[in-house]
């Protein structure tokens, strides 16, 4: 029998730990607390046992999957299913770490008790387990239908009988009659026009998303339609909350902060403010070849103090790739092809001020393999069932320095985690999505090529199309401002470039 399913640290201590009989949390702790001190580190055994229980366990980096199970029980099928609970793991954690596991830790206990229930073991594979702990149910989805079809009709049929209620207290008024009462309450307790008010403003009131509960009902007929009071009462709401020491989180003013903080522009913004921005799309084959590659980029001036609106750019510009260089209809050509300097064509008038101006674009496309700024060469070779794919990046353009660089591998379902060999930086497989992560901070002309290794059952088209994305503050095309100078008297003006270089799609087909 199968006692329980432990995730622990190597000192004993549990992350997670799923029991299949009575057992007490005391004797659990104390079971795995005595785990590490009984291993014999001279040899290379798969269990360790003592006079009650045996210990089944497997080192996962630096953590234990542990079975504790009784000693007659059988220990071949205890290893087989001791591999089906370490497959299971990778699936749910991206990374086997002690804050990975507690994350997952639910998602993690279903799944183990789909593999084990009453301390025997369920015949069950990894992608049965999967389908189970999603649970989804087509029964219910037709339930939830029918029953949204349903509610939708009622509130017809409401609104509906509403309608006649209020035709028939005006056909009343206008003959002179008394109104027609409603349901139990008769005429004496409620007349049939303010019923008809007090179903209008149900059905009105039931279709409004409600922000707080329902208030007392009005003693008064002069406050059954009030409007402009909702923000007080849910303030009225979250204070009586408060009052009862429940924590409130105020969720929309930390987004709008949170956004805040992203738009506000650099610390060192001059008032003549430049942003000279590119982006690149490149497709290009498995086996070599630039099938495409296009780049688009522009500088785009802010000034925000108007005594700087007449001013020049001079532009600097080192492109040996032959860049088709396009100035906004208002500059003067003339003056940007003979001196590289962008002015307006009319020196008296002045750029607009407070927004950006893009005034000077290029775009650059080509099918010259040398051109293209980061290789990566992937190679998936066939070995029995299994694919050792080799992943390698070199940078061609060395003036480059590329940041936050994820090259995304596409990797078959239903087949589990890679086995990762040698790798240069860090890794994330994402077992939702099928996708094998390389992450690396910075590659420039220090570290301009690496390398990462990995098996996997699947087939060499598994592993395509290849995705690369990053940000760069050095642009691909060496076009620069160096110098802001005023139209009258040329003296120089201070001013501040912030530059992007960004991906808008990288792909190895």
């Amino acid at each position: 029998v199968l006692l329980a399913a432990a995730v622990c640290t190597k000192a004993g201590k549990a992350i997670v730990s799923r029991q299949f009989v009575e057992m007490t949390r005391t004797r659990i702790e104390g079971l795995l607390a005595a785990f590490p001190k009984l291993m014999n580190t001279g040899k290379q055994h798969t269990f360790v046992e003592t006079e009650s229980v045996r210990y089944v366990y497997q080192p996962m980096e630096k953590l234990y999957m542990v079975l504790i199970t009784t000693k007659n029980s059988n220990i071949l099928e205890d290893l087989e299913t001791l591999r089906l609970f370490s497959r299971v793991i990778p699936e749910y954690c991206r990374a086997l770490e002690e804050n990975e596991i507690s994350e997952h830790c639910f998602d993690l206990i279903f799944a183990f008790d789909e593999i084990v229930a009453l301390g025997y073991r369920e015949n069950v594979n990894l992608a049965q387990i999967r389908t189970f702990t999603e649970m989804d149910s087509h029964e219910e989805k037709v339930f939830r239908a029918v029953r949204e079809t349903q509610e939708r009709e009622a509130k017809a049929e409401m609104r509906r009988k509403a309608k006649e209620l209020q035709q028939a207290r005006r056909d009343a008024e206008r003959h002179g009659k008394k109104a027609p009462g409603f349901g139990g309450f008769g005429s004496s307790a409620v007349s049939g026009g303010t019923t008809a008010a007090m179903i209008t403003e149900t059905i009105i009131e039931t279709e409004k998303p409600k922000v707080a509960p329902a208030p007392a009902r009005p003693s008064g007929p002069s406050k059954a339609l009030k409007l402009g009071a909702k923000g007080k009462e849910v303030d009225n709401f979250v204070d009586k909350l408060k009052s009862e020491g429940e924590n409130i989180m105020t969720s929309v003013g930390k987004r709008s902060a949170e956004a805040a903080k992203v738009l506000t522009p650099p610390v060192n913004t001059e008032s003549v403010h430049m942003k000279i921005e590119e982006k690149i799309s490149l497709t290009c084959g498995r086996d070599g070849g630039l099938q495409n590659m296009e780049l688009h980029g522009m500088i785009m001036l802010h000034i925000s103090d108007e005594k700087f609106a007449r001013i020049r750019l001079h532009v600097e510009n080192e492109d040996k790739r032959g860049v088709q260089l396009q100035t906004h209809p208002n500059v003067d050509k003339k003056l940007f092809t003979t001196e590289s300097q962008i002015g307006l064509k009319n020196p008296e008038k002045s750029f607009p001020t407070n927004s950006d101006v893009g005034v000077l674009k290029w775009r650059l496309q080509t099918t010259e393999e040398s051109f293209i700024p980061l290789t990566i060469n992937c190679w998936p070779s066939e070995s029995g069932n299994s694919c050792d794919v080799n992943i390698e990046y070199e940078l061609q353009e060395e003036s480059l320095e590329l940041n936050d660089v994820i090259i995304t591998i596409p990797l078959p379902s239903g087949v589990g985690a890679p086995v990762i060999g040698e790798i240069d930086g860090e890794y994330r497989h994402d077992s939702r999505r099928n996708l094998l992560e390389w992450c690396l901070p910075v590659i420039d002309a220090k570290n301009k090529s690496g390398s990462l290794e990995f098996s996997i059952a699947g087939q060499p088209n598994d592993f395509f199309p290849v995705q690369v994305s990053f940000v760069s503050r050095k642009n691909y095309c060496n076009i620069q401002v160096t110098k802001v100078t005023q139209v009258d008297g040329n003296s120089p003006v201070r001013f501040s470039t912030e530059t992007t270089f960004l991906v808008d799609k990288y792909e190895i087909l």
